[in-house]
């Protein structure tokens, strides 16, 4: 699985100008009303985690579509989900997205796992 890229410190400070911006945006569209400010910033980091993600719905549909794909095993492990249990998908390259060919469902304990072996914490 390739590691995810990380921004040079040249684009981290890029990064940072455009969500300064962003935070400018938001402040004058709210007119420092902090509900209204407060509102503008989860529409925006919504639709940024849709950008990346999927909507929950199409998530859901991959889930199910990976769930008899797979004959209800976990891809890591290979055993049985049991009806008790949340299977979570796996994306194999992070910057492709939840496609199917690019996801498989886990148990959650593999996924913690998978990501401790990675250095995620």
């Amino acid at each position: 699985m390739p590691e995810n890229r990380r921004l040079t410190a040249q684009e981290r400070e890029t990064a940072k100008e455009i969500l300064e911006q962003i935070r400018e945006h938001i402040k004058k569209a709210s007119q420092e009303d902090n509900e209204h400010a407060f509102a503008l910033r989860r529409y925006i980091y919504k639709n940024l985690m849709y950008d990346e993600r999927g909507t929950p719905m199409q998530r859901r549909k991959l889930k199910t579509e990976k769930l008899l794909q797979q004959g209800a095993k976990c891809a890591e492990c290979g055993k049985q989900f049991l009806e008790s249990e949340e299977p979570e998908l796996d994306r194999i390259d992070a910057v492709k997205g939840y496609t199917k060919d690019n996801t498989r469902l886990i148990h959650h304990e593999c996924h913690r796992r998978k990501q401790l072996e990675k250095g995620f914490k």
